[in-house]
C-alpha cells in the first residue's frame, strides 16, 4: 500500500500529472518539459525529484541531456497510464500538451533555455 500511496500523492499535483502524461507520449529532457509547462526550473526540478522518488519516472544521462521517462518496469505505472488515458484522454490541457510535445525539438528547446539563462 505504501508504494501505491506514494504514487498517488506524486500525481496529486496538476503539473506532475501533466508531466506524467507527456512522458507517456515519449521520453523528454528538462528543457522540453519546461517548454511545455513554463514553470520555474527549480519547481520543475522538485516535481521530477518527487516523481522519481515515488518510482513513477526514471532518468538517464544522454550526452549533455538528462532524459526522463516513465518507469514502465513498475506495474502500477502501466496501470495508471491506462487509467489516465480513459479519464484524461479528452482533457483540453492534456491535448494541448501532447500537441506541443509533438512539435518539440530537444536541440531547439535546450538552446533557447541556455540563451534565456545568459540574459
Amino acid at each position: 500500500m505504501k508504494d501505491f500511496l506514494s504514487a498517488v500523492k506524486a500525481l496529486s499535483d496538476e503539473n506532475r500529472m501533466r508531466i506524467f502524461c507527456m512522458l507517456k507520449q515519449r521520453p523528454l529532457c528538462v528543457c522540453e518539459i519546461y517548454a511545455v509547462l513554463d514553470i520555474a526550473l527549480s519547481t520543475l526540478s522538485q516535481h521530477l525529484k518527487l516523481m522519481k522518488s515515488a518510482g513513477l519516472i526514471d532518468d538517464e544521462k544522454d550526452g549533455r541531456w538528462v532524459i526522463y521517462s516513465l518507469n514502465r518496469k513498475n506495474g502500477l505505472v502501466t496501470r495508471m497510464m491506462d487509467f489516465l488515458d480513459r479519464e484524461l484522454g479528452a482533457d483540453e490541457r492534456i491535448l494541448r500538451d501532447r500537441k506541443k510535445v509533438s512539435g518539440l525539438s530537444r536541440d531547439i528547446c535546450c538552446s533557447a533555455l541556455q540563451k534565456g539563462k545568459k540574459r
